[in-house]
Parts: structure tokens; C-alpha cells; sequence
């Protein structure tokens, strides 16, 4: 850095040369730590931030406590960036209000009258509007400021002063909580129970050493202005408050509303923290114009003072858990809310805090505060004993003194140098009016001062002893706990913290509007859905492009997954509500799955999770497969056959749940029919071999109940079939070559069903 200097009085000579990158360096730092400290990051001593800690003492020193009137808000801001906080007067205003907002803090600073906005999300009205006063909350919160607690600092202008923090006993950092976002950090920090916060910190005075699940005993969670559900597991809470961060599920409390009949519908009677009722109805109204949730008829807001969000399902059939658990997973219903304890410290630096490190931190501030307290009262007592020793002296002498008044010209110095009087005693004799000299009665002088002695006596014992000092914060925190109890209307806890039962799967139904369709692939790979079952006769007499027709049709549901296997082993899943319509003709399918252009769709079908399939390759070799284990919802697919070099996938074919044999025939026309048994069940693999063959491949496989015996169909437009029941000649082991089929055997070799 090198700095110009000279004796020449223009500026430019005072300017330094500096690089750009230290100069931006060091005045970005600057900036950041006056957002960290003076702006975003509560003090956890007061649990509040420049903004709110001048507003409270702005309304303080308009004498707008609980029992005093109203002033408009107009008046309280114009005080406070006019004396104390030099911003923008609608941030100021902005901070005001959420300070009286009994949905935002859950216990209010300030007692608003007017619109200070709503739970929907509408805001407040302008502050000439809206008028205002300090809570009772508010005055613990400031209790002491005039008993020497906390030390003052001038304003930024230095025509005033203004507390740095404020003293009173209230824990407003962890009842009200707070949130905020720095540079490079922030916090959050959700409201609690004030009887649950002063029972630990009294754990605290008493075992200092207590441990982090001692506290948990007492404070179950945050309560929260809005009440709601916590759902989380009792070890996760702990855990978040063991270390400082983590978060916490918030559901909302809902009951159901017997209609008769059978009929019913759901009641939101609390809803999570800090979510806007009005875009909560909105996002619910939403799914059901957009048919996500198809179970939801309709939700209708029918709030005064108290939340009513009224549910109606599709029918009453429709299971209410499984109704509310699928809102909760689309909706604010739930939500998480975060824990992040960075807050200021005494020494004003930010950090990270566990609940028991922030609760011996405050403890401390207010030892603190009770010692200065204390000592402000003991020289408050010096003070005024100091007087009554010269009221006392004056009473012993009073005609004399009269007569110096009277006679001397300056009567202090000769009553200072005869009565041994100090300058503060003579000048308060001299000051006294003549009607209090009826007052001056030498015993109420010296009761007076024996109860001053008695009461210098006790605070003077109370500075030099911890353990007094331990009892009375003790004592004092019992008080303070009487007033905000769960008897009191304050005081009750508003958030139930219990674990949720697990979650009910919900049913793909549910997600989606079930309808039927008819899913149609032609020969060139252009899929579609049609609405309704059509006939799948007549399905050849779909309008296709020039050059194609149908290759395969199947009936489903829009709620059905379709699976596509390919002749290279690879299976393919599909939504049937995400498939085109039915006009047109449909779009390719190989836009919606990575299938090569030069392999062949072997099947279409529609996926049964408990079904199984039988998969044989064109070499013989096959297995089982479970339809639930070959599921991919992606565009790759999953492998299941891996077949060799040269073969392809030939047989995708469903296993009734009566069938116990296979029978497969070769293009040597030779039939074996084998336990089904004798077949692996796998997820992926090449299989095992079903049928020998000297020269050919397999020509068809198929399972069946041996039982029954094997039926094919005769051919023509008969539709009759032939079966023959004696199947004992063709069962062999697996692998065997087989013999020639029943008379009657279709040519083709295939069993045509």
C-alpha cells in the first residue's frame, strides 16, 4: 500500500493507493459484519435484534405500557428512525407488525389495534391506520432498564442513548424465537413454552452439569403460535437440540366431521407455522383441477377467528388417512421447519449453540443482571442514607439552623464547617421546603434508615454470595413461571409433540384418476391410448399411418403400468395415464424409452406386481421371473434375460397361479413337458435349459396345469379346441429332447393361446 503525503492542502494528496482486490476485501468484511451484528443475528442475552430492541425502547419512552391508550403506529416508527434506527420506515413497520401478530410471535411485544394482517397472508394496513401498545410480555422483557442492569450507548447521531440489550428475566430468544440471513450464515430459530424454558433453566441452576436429556424432560419441543403436530421421533428432537441444528416435521391437526349416512369430510382445525392459509387452500384447489389426487373432491375455507379448512373426499369409501396422508406429501399441510441456534453471544460473536449451552449463557447474563441490580440499589441506598443523616442532623439542630439561614449570607459553608456536613447534605437541607420541616421527626428518620441498613445488609450478602444468588434467580424464575404456566391461557401449550404412526403406503389410485383405456402398439412403434375398453377384435380397424397396423392391444386402467420386453432381454415400464391419446396416431415409443431402433418389441402387457412370467430365449434356455422385480420407471429399462450372441427373447408368457408344468416344442417339432419346479425363479439371468435340440431352436413354451392336460386350438373360424388329457408320454426331465406331439398338432408349432 503506498500512501501520497505532502504539506499541499488538495485532496487528491490525501488519496492512498490500494489494491483493488484488499480495498473490496476489506470493505466487504466491514459490511458483512455489520449484517452479522447489527442486523440479522439475535442476541441470545434478549433474543432480539437492533430493529425490535429500539422499537420496544421507543414505546417505552412514549409511556405506551399495557394499561396506558393507544398511539398510531405512525408515531412509533417517525420516533424510531428519527431518534434510533435510520432505515427505510416500511422495514421498520414490517418488524412492528410481526411483533403483534399473535400467528407470527407466540408471545406477542406488541398489543395492536387495527389490521395488523392475517393468517391467509394479507398484509397490514398503512401505519397512519393501525395504532398500538407495549404487552405485559414486553414489559418483563425491558424490567430493570432503570436499575443500572445494562449499559446505554449513544444513538447514531448522539442527540439520545438507547439500551444495548434489554434485562428483563423473559427468555424472548427461545419463547419467541427468531430468524434471520446473514453473509455467509443465518438463523433459525422456532418459538417454545416459556414454563418449559424457565423448568430447565432452574434444572440448570441447580445440577449446572446436567446433561443434555436431563433438559428434554422439560422442554418436549418448539410450540409453536399456530399449534400443529410434531411427528418426529423423540431421538431426532434430542439430537437437534444437542447440537444446534436439525428440523422438525409440523403436521397439521385435522379431525373427521361425521355428515350421517356414512359420509364424512375432514376438519383442518391448526395449521404448520408460518404457512399463509390463503395459498395453502389455493395449492389444495389446485390438485384437484388438475386431477393429481382424484380421492379430493373439494376443500372449502370456512375460517372466522378460528381455522376451519373443511376436506371433502370423492366418496365415502375413501380411506380419511390415506386422504390426509397424500395431502400432507402434496400440500403445506406438513412442512419442515428448521433449527439453526446461530446466535450473538455476549462477546457479540456469532455461533452455533446447543439448547443447554444457549440456557447457561442467558443464566449467566442474568446473574449478571441481578448483580448490577443489586449494587444500583445499594448505591441508590448510600445516597439516600447520606441525606438522612443530615435530615437527622438538621432535626437535632433545627433552630439553629434557621438562625444561619436566616443570619448568614452564605449559609452552606458555615453549616458544613458546624455540623460537619458534606456539600450534598448541606445543599439538601438548604433545598427543603418549610412544610417539610413537620416531617423531620427523629424516629421516622431513623426507621427509615434501619430498613435501609437491614436492606443494604441483604443485597450486599447477595453480591458476595453465589449460592444467594442462585436461590433468588431461582425464586424469581418461580414467579415468572406463574404468570406464563400451562394453567394460563398464555402459558398453555398450543404444539402436541407425538411420533407419527407410519405412514400408510398410498395406493397409485389415489395419485391418479382410474379410468379405462385401451393400449394399442402398431408395428412400427407408435403406441396410444384409447378411452374405454374397445374391442380388441376390431382393433385392426384402427386408423394407423400408411404402411402400419396393429401389432399389439391390450384393456388396462390409467392406473396400470405397461411393460414392453424387447428381444434383446431388456423390459421397459410405462405409465398408462402418461401414454398419448387416443387421436391420432399416438406418438412413437421409443421417444419415451432408450429402445434400439433395429430391436423388436417381443410383448406388451400389463404389469400384475404378484403375477409371474415365464421368459425362454429363442436358444431354449429360460427361467421365472416375479412381474414386481422387473419394474423400471426409466427410460433405460431394466436387463432381465441376458441372451447369448446370435438368440433373442421368444417368450413372454403369464404363469396362472394353478399351473405346475411347462411344455415346450422345438422347430424339430419334438414336445417335453417338465415340473414347473424344475425352473429358477430370477430377477436377471440367462436361465437354465428347458429343451435339447440337435439342430433348430425352440418354437413355442408355455406353463399349464398337467391335471388339465394340453388344449390347442383346431384352426378356422371354428374356435374350437382340442385337448389331450393323457400328457404321460411327453413329461420328462428338463432338458430332455422330447417326441413328436399329439396327432392334431398345429404345423406351426405353436400352442396358440
Amino acid at each position: 500500500m503506498i500512501a501520497r503525503t505532502g504539506s499541499s492542502s488538495d485532496p487528491f494528496d490525501l488519496i492512498v493507493d490500494s489494491p483493488f482486490d484488499t480495498a473490496l476485501s476489506d470493505r466487504y468484511l466491514v459490511y458483512a459484519m455489520s449484517t452479522i451484528t447489527a442486523r440479522s443475528l439475535p442476541d441470545l442475552r434478549d433474543g432480539l435484534k437492533p430493529v425490535h430492541r429500539r422499537l420496544l425502547w421507543a414505546m417505552r419512552l412514549l409511556k405506551l405500557d399495557p394499561a396506558s391508550g393507544y398511539k398510531k403506529c405512525a408515531r412509533v416508527v417517525g420516533d424510531v428512525i428519527g431518534k434510533y434506527h435510520p432505515h427505510g420506515d416500511q422495514s421498520v413497520y414490517d418488524a412492528m407488525v410481526r411483533l403483534a401478530q399473535t400467528f407470527s410471535l407466540r408471545y406477542p411485544l406488541v398489543d395492536g389495534q387495527g389490521n395488523f394482517g392475517n393468517i391467509d397472508g394479507d398484509g397490514a394496513a398503512a401505519y397512519r391506520y393501525t395504532e398500538a401498545r407495549l404487552t405485559t410480555v414486553a414489559m418483563d422483557v425491558m424490567a430493570g432498564l432503570d436499575d443500572g442492569t445494562v449499559d446505554f450507548r449513544a444513538t447514531y447521531n448522539g442527540e439520545d442513548e438507547e439500551p444495548e440489550l434489554m434485562p428483563g428475566l423473559f427468555p424472548n430468544l427461545l419463547a419467541n424465537g427468531s430468524s434471520g440471513i446473514a453473509v455467509g450464515m443465518a438463523t433459525s430459530i422456532p418459538p417454545h413454552n416459556v414454563a418449559e424454558i424457565l423448568d430447565a433453566a432452574a434444572l440448570l441452576i441447580d445440577q449446572p452439569d446436567a446433561d443434555d436429556a436431563k433438559l428434554m424432560a422439560f422442554v418436549q419441543g418448539p410450540d409453536l403460535p399456530t399449534g400443529g403436530l410434531i411427528v418426529d421421533h423423540p431421538s431426532a428432537i434430542a439430537r437437534a437440540y444437542e447440537t444446534g441444528r436439525g428440523s422438525f416435521r409440523v403436521r397439521s391437526r385435522w379431525h373427521i366431521e361425521d355428515l350421517g349416512r356414512g359420509t364424512w369430510v375432514a376438519v383442518v382445525t391448526e395449521i404448520p407455522y408460518g404457512v399463509q392459509k390463503g395459498k395453502l387452500i389455493e395449492a389444495i384447489a389446485t390438485i384437484i383441477n388438475d386431477k393429481k389426487l382424484p380421492i379430493l373432491a373439494d376443500v372449502r375455507d370456512e375460517s372466522d377467528e378460528a381455522i376451519r379448512v373443511v376436506i371433502e373426499p370423492r366418496s365415502r369409501s375413501v380411506d380419511a388417512d390415506v386422504l390426509m396422508e397424500s395431502l400432507f406429501r402434496l400440500t403445506e399441510l406438513e412442512v419442515k421447519i428448521s433449527l439453526n441456534l446461530n446466535v450473538l453471544g455476549a462477546d457479540r460473536t456469532p455461533r452455533v449453540m446447543s439448547l443447554k449451552a444457549v440456557l447457561n449463557a442467558w443464566l449467566l447474563h442474568q446473574f449478571e443482571v441481578m448483580i448490577r441490580r443489586a449494587n444500583h440499589r445499594i448505591g441508590k441506598i448510600d445516597d439516600r442514607i447520606e441525606l438522612l443523616d443530615g435530615y437527622l442532623i438538621a432535626y437535632l439542630n433545627l433552630d439553629r439552623v434557621i438562625e444561619i439561614i436566616r443570619t448568614e449570607d452564605e449559609p452552606k459553608p458555615v453549616m458544613i464547617e458546624e455540623f460537619s456536613l458534606n456539600d450534598r447534605q448541606a445543599e439538601a437541607i438548604l433545598n427543603m421546603r418549610l412544610r417539610s420541616l413537620r416531617r423531620l421527626e427523629e424516629m421516622e428518620i431513623k426507621n427509615e434508615r434501619g430498613k435501609l441498613d437491614k436492606e443494604r445488609q441483604g443485597l450486599a450478602a447477595l453480591v458476595e454470595s453465589p449460592a444467594r444468588q442462585r436461590t433468588k434467580l431461582k425464586n424469581d424464575l418461580g414467579k415468572l413461571r406463574e404468570r406464563y404456566g400451562p394453567e394460563t391461557v398464555l402459558g398453555k401449550r398450543r404444539t402436541t409433540v407425538s411420533e407419527a404412526a407410519p405412514a400408510k403406503e398410498v395406493p397409485l389410485d389415489a395419485m391418479i384418476e382410474r379410468e379405462p383405456v385401451t393400449v394399442i402398439l402398431s408395428q412400427k412403434g407408435w403406441i396410444r391410448a384409447l378411452k374405454g375398453h374397445a374391442d380388441l377384435s376390431s382393433a385392426e380397424t384402427t386408423k394407423f399411418k400408411e404402411g402400419d397396423g396393429p401389432a399389439f392391444a391390450i384393456h388396462a386402467q390409467t392406473t396400470d403400468k405397461i411393460m414392453i420386453a424387447a428381444a434383446d432381454g431388456r423390459f421397459y415400464t410405462l405409465g398408462a395415464d402418461k401414454l398419448p391419446g387416443g387421436r391420432g396416431f399416438g406418438e412413437p415409443v421409443r421417444l419415451m424409452i432408450d429402445l434400439p431402433g433395429e430391436t423388436g418389441i417381443i410383448r406388451m402387457f400389463t404389469a400384475r406386481r404378484d403375477a409371474k412370467l415365464l421368459l425362454v430365449a429363442g436358444d431354449g434356455r429360460g427361467f421365472v421371473a416375479q412381474v414386481s422385480e422387473l419394474i423400471a420407471e426409466t427410460r433405460k429399462g431394466r436387463q432381465v434375460v441376458n441372451v447369448k450372441a446370435g438368440a433373442k427373447l421368444a417368450i413372454v408368457r403369464s404363469i396362472a397361479p394353478d399351473h405346475d408344468f411347462v411344455a415346450t416344442i422345438g422347430e424339430n417339432r419334438k414336445l417335453v413337458i417338465f415340473p414347473l419346479s424344475e425352473l429358477p425363479e430370477m430377477s436377471r439371468g440367462q436361465g437354465v435349459s428347458l429343451q435339447r435340440y440337435r439342430d433348430g431352436g425352440l418354437a413355442d413354451a408355455i406353463s399349464l396345469t398337467f391335471a388339465n392336460g394340453l388344449s390347442w386350438p383346431m384352426g378356422g373360424d371354428s374356435g374350437r379346441t382340442r385337448t389331450e388329457a393323457d400328457l404321460t408320454p411327453w413329461r420328462a426331465a428338463r432338458g430332455a429332447a422330447g417326441r413328436m406331439p399329439p396327432t392334431g398338432f398345429p404345423r406351426d408349432n405353436k400352442f396358440g393361446i
